[in-house]
């Protein structure tokens, strides 16, 4: 059994969806691992993963309306603003994805399927700079 890891290191602009599967996949299988899995960490509590469709944009458009509308923006509703509106919103659909997922190394290959797409999903309006952990273990 080997592991290899790495940090993917990703510049946002604002609130959308970042795909990073060509990047994952590339690091993935330089490792030169048949067999293993691919756990992914984002290093942030205003940013989440997800894995989502990847021809249709439509569909990215459609998950960020949607979020918007379960954690919108507005002041009134939350305590925590520190760091404005966008803030709280933020932390909450950060706390209904996720910041973890494991995916399977076969034959040396990630397995998504057809149309899966791994993405960084930025929460916040201004641009960042997000860290998203790569740990594969495998033979």
């Amino acid at each position: 059994m080997r592991q290899a890891s790495t940090a993917l290191e990703i510049q946002t602009s604002g609130q959308r969806l970042y795909e990073i599967t060509r990047e994952v996949a590339r690091w993935a299988a330089g490792q030169d691992m048949d067999d293993g899995l691919l756990t992914l960490f984002c290093r942030h509590t205003s940013a989440s993963l997800l894995i989502q469709e990847n021809a249709a944009p439509e569909v990215k458009d459609d998950i960020i309306a949607f979020f918007g509308r379960i954690a919108p923006e507005d002041r009134d509703l939350y305590e925590h603003d520190d760091e404005g509106p966008d803030d709280m919103p933020a932390h909450l659909k950060t706390a209904l994805t996720q910041v973890s997922m494991t995916i399977p190394l076969v034959d040396g290959r990630l397995v998504l399927g057809t149309w899966q797409g791994i993405y960084l999903f930025e929460h916040r309006h201004r641009p960042h700079r997000r860290s998203v952990v790569l740990h594969l273990i495998g033979e």
